[in-house]
C-alpha cells in the first residue's frame, strides 16, 4: 500500500510539473573518479528529469571525452542543457583549458550556471544562455511542458516543441564572431564540439563550418530521430564534405559500441534518436 501511495504521490507531481510553471533547485551530488578524486554535480530537482533518469558523472563517460579532448584544450558543448556532458568535458579541458557551455532553455541554464562554478580546482567552464545561429537573432523558446527540461527555438510562438513559451525571447549568436570577440585568446586551442538540439543540429553545423573547416575539431553530435532519412544523411553530408570519418556510438561512454559509417545510407538504419561522433579523416 505504501509503494501504491508513493506511487500515486510521484504521478501527481510529475503531471503538476508538465501543467504548472516552476523553478526546480539543482541538488548537488557528489562522484569519487579515479585520479580525480572527489567530482560534485549539480543536478536537477525537476521531477520528470528525475523521473527518467539522475545524471551522474564517471570515469567510463571522462574517459570517451578524454579520447578526443587533452588538458588546457578549448571544448564547446552547443545544447549543454544541466551540463551532464559539459562537466566531463571541462574535467578534459581541466583547470589550464576552457570547455564553454551554451544552453538557451532558461531553467536548465540556470542548473548549468551551477555547475560552472563547481571543481573549480579540477575545469574552468564558461555558461551562457545562448542558441546558436548563422546570424545574430532572437527565439523564442518552447517546450511540451511547462517546467521547459526539453525544447526548441523558434521564430514564432507556434512549434512543434510544444505550447508552453519563455515570455522572454532568447539570445541567438553566430559562434565564430562571438568566440572571436569574447575568447580571442582561446580559439586556436579549439579541437572539441558537442552538439544536442533537438533535431537543430545539421543547421547548428551549416552555420559553424568555417570554424570546422579551420581547426578541425572533432564533433560529436545527435542524431535526431525525428529526422527524415533525407535529413539525417544531409546531416552525415554536411560532416563527411569537411574531410571526416563518422562513426554511431551507442552513448557518451568509453565502453560503448562504436560503428564506423561508410556511407551516408548507413546513418538511416536507426530510427531512434542515436549519437554520433566524427574524427578528421588522416
Amino acid at each position: 500500500m505504501k509503494n501504491l501511495f508513493s506511487y500515486w504521490k510521484e504521478s501527481r507531481i510529475r503531471r503538476k510539473a508538465r501543467r504548472i510553471t516552476q523553478e526546480y533547485p539543482a541538488r548537488i551530488e557528489k562522484f569519487h573518479i579515479e585520479n580525480l578524486g572527489d567530482v560534485e554535480f549539480a543536478n536537477w530537482s525537476n521531477p520528470l528529469v528525475a523521473h527518467l533518469k539522475q545524471l551522474t558523472i564517471s570515469s567510463s563517460i571522462i574517459g570517451f571525452f578524454k579520447q578526443f579532448i587533452k588538458e588546457g584544450d578549448l571544448a564547446i558543448d552547443i545544447g549543454a542543457n544541466i551540463g551532464d556532458t559539459t562537466m566531463p568535458m571541462g574535467l578534459c579541458t581541466g583547470a589550464s583549458g576552457l570547455t564553454i557551455g551554451f544552453e538557451p532553455s532558461p531553467y536548465c541554464y540556470k542548473i548549468l550556471q551551477k555547475n560552472a562554478t563547481l571543481n573549480l580546482d579540477k575545469s574552468k567552464i564558461a555558461a551562457f544562455p545562448h542558441a546558436i545561429s548563422e546570424v545574430e537573432d532572437e527565439f523564442f523558446y518552447i517546450s511540451s511542458e511547462a517546467s521547459f527540461s526539453n525544447g526548441g527555438i523558434s521564430k514564432t510562438k507556434e512549434s512543434k516543441h510544444g505550447k508552453f513559451v519563455y515570455p522572454t525571447k532568447i539570445k541567438g549568436i553566430n559562434l565564430k564572431n562571438f568566440l572571436e570577440e569574447n575568447f580571442s585568446q582561446w580559439i586556436s586551442k579549439l579541437t572539441f564540439i558537442k552538439i544536442d538540439t533537438e533535431g537543430y543540429d545539421k543547421e547548428i553545423l551549416k552555420s559553424i563550418t568555417d570554424l570546422i573547416s579551420k581547426y578541425k575539431p572533432v564533433i560529436v553530435a545527435e542524431c535526431f530521430g525525428g529526422l527524415t532519412d533525407e535529413g539525417k544523411m544531409e546531416l552525415y553530408e554536411i560532416i563527411e564534405k569537411q574531410g571526416y570519418d563518422i562513426h554511431y556510438v551507442y552513448e557518451h561512454d568509453i565502453n560503448a559500441k562504436v560503428i564506423k559509417l561508410e556511407t551516408k545510407k548507413d546513418i538511416t538504419k536507426w530510427k531512434e534518436t542515436t549519437n554520433i561522433y566524427a574524427v578528421p579523416k588522416k
